[in-house]
């Protein structure tokens, strides 16, 4: 049975993921801040039938917080087949590149950008004992620089000074990764779900956590051919889903 660590599973598109990869038959590490609701919701997962699910205290910004989470999969495991770095906050608004306090970008950042970094760092010793590791880092359109230069991208008017030069320097951070872990078995990526409806915007996406996850999904369980170093959204409307960096 394939192991997988998601952060940030305990409600919306995380949660949407960690079901549907229950669902699927892998075992599921679902990451969540608090123990308490993490264990909440896994209990109410195991009442609809989700038997192979344990939820892990995991707070992205806080090291012993990680290598905790990190030694319990080690125990428990001996390896980690999958990572989902999902965690990400979107941080105070508005985010006028004029006004918006260094320690406000910070904060996001922590989270974001070093979180990410601090987790994967953590567990890819874990992850280099799977025959076939992967790494999903969760991103947004937000994040593409391409985009946000085309005065017809239909998002082009939405400009965050913290979140969305997080999540491009999380793209950046995940191509260098890939192409560090090259000549391994590993698929590294970064994937948008698109605008989705979620407690994260209010629910103003368009888009359902049961497409979002999908698509995580379609993009992480990939064969031994699969992209590694690549950009998906499933804002992209075309059948490969790359998106522009």
């Amino acid at each position: 049975m394939q192991t997988v660590f998601i952060t940030g599973a305990n409600r919306s598109i995380g949660l949407e993921t960690a079901k549907q990869l229950s669902a699927k038959g892998l075992f599921v590490y679902l990451g969540s801040r608090s123990l308490e609701k993490g264990e909440a919701v896994v209990k109410e997962l195991n009442e609809k039938g989700f038997q192979n699910i344990k939820a892990i205290e995991v707070d992205v910004t806080n090291p012993d917080s990680i290598l905790q989470a990190r030694n319990i999969v080690e125990n428990e495991q001996g390896k980690l087949d999958i990572l989902i770095n999902n965690a990400g906050i979107l941080g105070v608004n508005p985010q006028t590149a004029s006004e918006t306090s260094v320690n406000d970008i910070k904060e996001v950042f922590e989270t974001n950008f070093f979180g990410v970094i601090n987790v994967t760092q953590a567990f890819l010793p874990l992850l280099k004992k799977s025959d076939n590791p992967r790494i999903s880092n969760i991103t947004s359109g937000l994040g593409s620089l391409t985009l946000h230069s085309d005065p017809e991208w239909k998002y082009y008017h939405v400009k965050t000074a913290a979140y969305g030069p997080s999540k491009s320097a999380l793209n950046a951070y995940t191509i260098v990764l890939a192409y560090e872990l090259r000549d391994l078995p590993f698929k590294v990526n970064v994937i948008d779900p698109g605008y989705t409806a979620t407690d994260f915007n209010a629910h103003s996406g368009p888009g359902s956590v049961e497409s979002a996850a999908s698509f995580i999904i379609k993009h992480t369980l990939t064969d031994e051919n699969g992209p590694t170093g690549q950009y998906f959204s499933n804002d992209i409307e075309d059948e490969t889903g790359i998106s522009p960096w």
